[in-house]
């Protein structure tokens, strides 16, 4: 909602005879009630925490009420804050919506395009993709966030996101930008030499398995298997447990024990040989990666630029590769 902060700001904040106008204030209201703090709302705003705490204060004497519970640590709504907050947000949206609607009317991509993506698509897809816009388009701010949670667009103020078909809501527009992913239960040479093969899904109970927790809800990944049709999971047990993809790869390749990862991210290692699968029969295809966002927001011309260059760039690769 920066956009439609800046859109207050403009609209009230322009003279001393506007100071007992009813909408001051509401701009830093609006960005301490949208990040939950002060100091966040006053970098948004580009002002100082003094200045947007000045504001608030004002606000709250104007109107007798109070608004926030501010401790050391923290800062929440009270009631009222939370009921003027309720009626205020749908403005504020309609707002962004009509600045978002201006924006394409603009000959040149601009502005901080914000992006949430799985920490499998950072080494994939986003780093060779930023080089590339960035230098094709230099006025634009590229604002990535990895994260494997679901995450509401419109509630985080994201532009776009890149998730698993089967994640995204029915009611976004997504472009495909992978084929569905092959994933795989490998290890190294070296593992499999001192602890044996694996036969079926069971038996990775008697083996060391890396174990993946997402960083964001702090749940374990089960490991997902199919036989006869029918899906089911593992929750396996080992010496090690990380919340980076990377570090699992490292872990796996360095004989630590068995990892289940993406195809796409362990290509160079299943290609030298650092990684061998097993159980394949029993592991499943999942959905392909997609791009998605709100329908309102495809004719941004900072979003088409990145999805024309994105799916440009897939193409050229042949799909995706490491």
């Amino acid at each position: 909602m920066a956009s439609c902060y800046k859109h207050y700001e403009t609209l009230f904040h322009n003279g001393p005879e506007m100071n007992h106008d009813p909408f001051d204030g509401l701009t830093e209201f609006l960005a301490v009630a949208e990040h939950k703090s002060f100091t966040l709302a006053a970098t948004r705003l580009a002002v100082t925490p003094t200045a947007v705490s000045h504001a608030i204060k004002l606000l709250e004497r104007r109107t007798g009420v109070l608004l926030f519970q501010r401790t050391t640590r923290r800062v929440a709504l009270t009631e009222a804050g939370a009921s003027l907050f309720a009626r205020l947000r749908p403005a504020a949206s309609e707002i962004d919506d009509a600045l978002a609607v201006l924006s394409g009317f603009r000959d040149q991509p601009m502005g901080t395009l914000r992006i949430t993506a799985p920490r499998l698509s950072g080494s994939l897809l986003i780093e060779p993709l930023i080089p590339l816009f960035r230098q094709a388009y230099p006025q634009v701010t590229l604002d990535i966030s990895l994260d494997d949670a679901t995450v509401d667009l419109m509630e985080n103020g994201f532009d776009a996101g890149i998730r698993l078909g089967e994640s995204i809501e029915k009611d976004m527009i997504a472009v495909r930008l992978t084929p569905d992913l092959q994933w795989s239960v490998v290890g190294s040479p070296a593992y499999f030499a001192e602890a044996g093969t694996p036969l079926t899904p069971e038996d990775l109970t008697r083996h060391q398995c890396i174990g993946f927790r997402f960083a964001s809800s702090g749940t374990a990944h089960r490991w997902e298997f199919r036989r006869d049709g029918r899906d089911f999971t593992v929750g396996v047990e080992g010496g090690v447990i990380v919340n980076d993809r990377r570090l699992l790869i490292s872990v796996a390749r360095n004989g630590q024990g068995l990892a289940y990862a993406c195809d796409l991210e362990i290509s160079d290692e299943l290609a030298n040989g650092q990684l061998e699968r097993v159980l394949q029969p029993f592991v499943p295809l999942s959905s392909a990666l997609y791009l998605y966002f709100p329908s309102r927001t495809q004719t941004q011309p900072k979003l088409r630029a990145f999805i024309d260059l994105a799916t440009q760039w897939i193409a050229d690769q042949g799909g995706v590769r490491r």
